[in-house]
């Protein structure tokens, strides 16, 4: 058996249309999958439709980003962490109007970001991004805007090469805060509409994770067990970025504190990764 839990749409920042990737899903032999938008669901009544067609078996699912503390590490500061939600209702109104006013802040924190950058790009004699350079920023998207989107249009403006250089040379040193999502507020967002929370690719060097906290395998997992416990369902233990000692560290954590397991790709489509993480079968029993 083939699962991904963890695959982006164009409805946030992936490349590939729902459609198109039900069907690269299809192609790839996936049997079990879930779309997990960044702060989006409104690609899932869609999708749970493609995948029964194609005869995939799907979940719905969701990535939440939530603003995270601790006392003891980075001074309290607060950081952010990522979540994943699934097998909630899709139609479930008090999850979808979060979603929505999180979908109007992410367009007020495009304008700021794009402030930011004018005030880099004036150093560097680089012309300002406009009003209307906004609006086609917007236009680009299906789904949620995210710094991805402005990145991926200075590309096109020939001012970086590449995505990964739009973050590293403006969009860290321009961002703005995102939206203040607290981990009690989304496990009753996800569990209130029948869902389960699990953290996310808690060990991801590259990404949103607890690296933001400390490196300790150790000391994450006491900062789950500290601070978490009682608002999450399971621990992504599976990820494309994940060492073999990161994935057996959060095996053993889940099964010493009874979490559900889950496992993907946290495919964007560029390259096309979607499948390639071996997941075992039992992960799909605990969606029965």
């Amino acid at each position: 058996m083939k699962i991904d839990l963890h695959i982006h749409s164009k409805s946030s920042d992936g490349k590939l249309s729902v459609a198109d990737l039900i069907k690269e899903a299809k192609t790839r032999n996936i049997d079990f999958l879930s779309i997990t938008d960044h702060d989006s669901i409104s690609c899932q009544t869609k999708a749970i439709a493609l995948a029964k067609t194609a005869g995939i078996r799907y979940i719905t699912g969701v990535e939440l980003n939530v603003t995270f503390s601790h006392p003891k590490f980075q001074g309290g500061k607060a950081v952010s962490l990522d979540f994943l939600g699934y097998q909630f209702d899709a139609g479930n109104k008090l999850l979808e109007s979060k979603l929505e006013i999180m979908a109007k802040y992410r367009e007020e924190r495009a304008a700021k970001i794009l402030d930011n950058l004018n005030t880099e790009f004036q150093k560097e004699n680089i012309a300002a991004l406009t009003k209307e350079d906004l609006a086609r920023i917007e236009e680009s998207v299906d789904g949620v805007l995210g710094r991805p989107h402005i990145a991926d249009y200075i590309v096109k403006k020939g001012i970086v090469k590449t995505r990964q250089e739009a973050f590293d040379k403006y969009l860290v040193k321009c961002d703005v805060p995102k939206f203040p999502l607290h981990l009690e507020e989304a496990s009753k967002l996800v569990r209130g509409a029948g869902g389960k929370l699990v953290l996310a690719h808690p060990n991801d060097p590259h990404g949103t994770s607890m690296v933001s906290l400390t490196k300790s395998l150790v000391e994450q997992t006491e900062i789950i067990k500290e601070k978490m416990l009682p608002y999450v369902d399971g621990v992504e233990c599976w990820h494309s970025r994940n060492t073999p000692e990161t994935t057996n560290h959060y095996i053993a954590f889940a099964k010493e504190h009874g979490l559900i397991m889950t496992g993907g790709s946290d495919c964007h489509q560029k390259p096309i990764v979607m499948g390639t993480v071996q997941i075992p079968d039992w992960v799909a029993n605990q969606f029965a």
